[in-house]
């Protein structure tokens, strides 16, 4: 987990803003959560996905961020949820649970 979160933390601050700036969540098909759920522009926003391998573990990272300040909630996903995110919040995203 911590090496997860550590890659996850570098991104943030090498893209700027403090933990509330962004949203945190999980998926079992990021892609869509992010690019079509979120309305994260591919090429030009600040993401990033980890693939924690269980939903169980992609449930504590995401929990951890939860605890620091980013947007978002817990209990989403099933059991084939096993990548988390975090992006970058823009005017043009929707932070829907």
């Amino acid at each position: 987990m911590q090496r997860i979160v550590s890659e996850m933390e570098a991104h943030m601050r090498e893209c700027g803003g403090a933990y509330p700036a962004w949203y945190a969540g999980i998926a079992s098909r990021p892609q869509g959560r992010l690019f079509v759920d979120h309305g994260v522009r591919k090429t030009l926003d600040s993401y990033i996905v980890k693939d924690c391998g269980s939903d169980t573990l992609a449930r504590h990272v995401e929990q951890y961020f939860l605890e620091r300040g980013c947007k978002g909630g817990p209990g989403g996903g099933d059991n084939l949820t096993r990548y988390v995110y975090v992006y970058r919040v823009a005017a043009h995203t929707s932070e829907s649970n």
